[in-house]
């Protein structure tokens, strides 16, 4: 694969979930709105030219696993929520980077307000080519 500048772009918007995270008891007792923004860097050269689902990202799967997070073990922070978003998103190999925002439209702010967001980009780990195994510690 070529570089991250050379890559191009997988977006899916506005993704739906319940979930139960945040601080407060009511939070983690009755739950919330959370709407997640996801744009992943990827190659779909192979795809373009296959026309194979097999050779892209299936982004109805990419969904489904960020919901399952979503709506799955509630975490304190929206840090800790996008991180985990962020970690399933770079599971595919082709996935060279997740740039992820997590939107808490209801979050107990007192205060007139639109949204709460926070956008996280994580990119994978560069691949080691030494030995072939990791030292143990």
């Amino acid at each position: 694969m070529t570089g991250g500048a050379d890559l191009d772009e997988l977006s899916v918007i506005g993704i739906e979930c319940w979930g139960h995270h945040g601080v407060f008891e009511h939070e983690r007792r009755d739950g919330q709105l959370f709407v997640i923004d996801l744009t992943l860097g990827v190659d779909v050269a192979p795809a373009g030219a296959s026309d194979d689902l097999r050779d892209t990202i299936d982004y109805g799967s990419v969904v489904g696993e960020v919901t399952t997070v979503v709506e799955g073990e509630p975490v304190d922070l929206i840090e800790t929520l996008a991180t985990r978003i962020a970690d399933v998103c770079l599971l595919d190999a082709r996935v060279e980077w997740a740039r992820v925002t997590v939107h808490k439209p209801d979050a107990p702010i007192e205060a007139r307000f639109a949204d709460v967001q926070l956008t996280i980009t994580r990119h994978r780990p560069p691949t080691s080519h030494g030995k072939g195994e990791a030292d143990d510690e």
